[in-house]
C-alpha cells in the first residue's frame, strides 16, 4: 500500500468505531482548523498551505480530501484507515494521530514517511 505523503497537508478522542457510525461532530475531539507544524494564528494571517480541516468524516487542505473509512481509539492514539482524493487520483492509506498534553495532535503515516504537528486555531 502506498504511503498517504502530505496527508496533514491535507489532514487523527472519542472516534467511531467505523466510518459507517454516524457521529456527531461534538463527539470527534479532532474537529476544527489547525495548522500544520506552527502555531495556529487565527487571524487570517495563517498560510493557506498550512490550513487542516478535520471534521468528523474528512480531512480537509489545500492538496486533497481524506475521508476516514474506519477509525479505533487506542488511548490518546487514534488509528485510522483513509481513502484521499488527490489530483493526481486516489490512494488509500493508515494514518495516527496522537494527542499531546500540550493539545497538538501528533500525525504519522503508517511507514512512517510522513510527520507533522497539527496546532489547533483559536475557535
Amino acid at each position: 500500500m502506498k504511503v498517504i505523503f502530505p496527508l496533514v497537508c491535507c489532514v487523527g478522542l472519542a472516534l467511531p468505531a467505523s466510518a459507517g457510525a454516524a457521529v456527531a461532530e461534538d463527539d470527534f475531539p479532532l474537529t476544527g482548523n489547525y495548522t500544520q507544524n506552527v502555531p495556529c494564528k487565527g487571524d487570517g494571517s495563517d498560510p493557506a498551505e498550512l490550513k487542516v480541516r478535520i471534521s468528523a468524516q474528512e480531512i480537509d487542505s489545500k492538496v486533497g480530501v481524506c475521508t476516514f473509512l474506519d477509525t479505533q481509539r487506542n488511548g490518546k492514539s487514534i488509528n485510522a484507515h483513509v481513502e484521499c482524493r488527490f489530483p493526481a487520483g486516489p490512494l488509500m492509506g493508515d494514518v495516527t494521530f496522537t494527542i499531546q498534553p500540550d493539545k497538538t495532535v501528533k500525525f504519522l503515516d503508517r511507514d512512517q514517511n510522513y510527520r507533522s504537528v497539527l496546532y489547533r486555531c483559536p475557535q
